[in-house]
């Protein structure tokens, strides 16, 4: 079995799905008073213009209606939710992740391990690829708690990235050596690195602090080929129907070298539209017990077999 993809650029590959998918101590930015969205449409892609911007507070705020947001920050601060960064495929490995970026001596140790593991292993990176791809979109298809709709968009999401990966110059030691000392500080900066870094900035705080985060690791992305904010500023919607306080529009945008066309549900409360998806799952990380932080769906690896 081809090894996992391991690296801070395939792990951040992972994260940044929810981006596609759906998307303190430090002051936040003055911004001007919220656009409220006015239809299903609207909604939607006022959505993945926050995520375009690296707006991870906007998104938030606008994902749940007011009083749903005010509870999941103090669900945050009682240990009972990490919405929304649950909305990532591998919500477990941020954390680590940023542990890792920001260790003291990060740019030595992982310049050496990208070296070490993947430097010109451009067949056995692509080949990792493709047979993750594959086991994924099954793995969506067939297993797991997701809804029909997530079924459909995730399978044709992972299918894109895996298409992605297999061109994508990840051997390349130019640029893992470009990429490495930008998310290093990048990571440094958010001054996430534990539990009780999160909890201490709050829910706010820590989307604050991970935007410019967000920013930098799209920005390592493009660099490889996969230019996010060109598939969230092309995203198209479709109003399919609208009966009463419940919609159905369809979505579509470019990924790589595929267009991803899908459709999504979304509800109005308060006279705002909302997605769906994004509605239960928030809804989930409420219900979960004091000092229990409710946990996304991870999509396993399979275990490589015995020569």
């Amino acid at each position: 079995m081809p090894p996992r993809l391991a690296s801070p650029t395939t792990s951040l590959l992972a994260l940044l799905l929810c981006t596609l998918g759906a998307l303190t101590g430090c002051k936040p930015d003055a911004r001007p008073p919220p656009v409220v969205a006015s239809g299903p449409e609207a909604a939607v892609r006022q959505l993945a213009r926050h995520l375009h911007d690296n707006d991870l507070q906007g998104f938030a705020r606008d994902a749940v209606p007011a009083a749903d947001y005010a509870r999941l920050e103090s669900a945050w601060r009682d240990g009972r939710s990490r919405w929304p960064l649950t909305e990532l495929p591998l919500d477990d490995q941020l954390e680590p992740l940023l542990t890792t970026l920001a260790a003291p001596d990060a740019e030595r140790t992982l310049q050496q391990g990208f070296k070490r593991n993947f430097a010109n292993q451009g067949k056995d990176l692509k080949d990792a690829a493709r047979s993750l791809g594959l086991f994924g979109v099954q793995y969506v298809k067939r297993e797991g708690v997701f809804t029909d709709e997530e079924r459909v968009h995730y399978a044709q999401v992972i299918a894109a990235l895996g298409d992605w990966a297999e061109r994508a110059p990840l051997s390349d030691p130019k640029r893992g050596a470009a990429a490495i000392p930008p998310l290093v500080a990048a990571a440094r900066r958010t001054g996430l690195s534990t539990a009780q870094s999160f909890h201490d900035a709050g829910m706010t705080g820590s989307l604050h602090r991970l935007s410019p985060f967000l920013a930098q690791a799209k920005a390592v992305l493009a660099d490889y080929g996969l230019p996010l904010d060109r598939s969230l500023a092309e995203l198209d919607t479709t109003l399919v129907e609208q009966k009463g306080d419940l919609a159905r529009v369809r979505i579509a945008y470019p990924l790589g070298r595929r267009r991803i066309d899908t459709v999504v549900s979304l509800q109005r409360r308060g006279g705002r539209w909302y997605l769906s998806d994004h509605l239960r799952r928030a809804e989930q990380a409420l219900a979960a017990p004091a000092g229990e932080t409710a946990a996304a769906e991870i999509l396993p690896v399979p275990a490589a077999k015995a020569d």
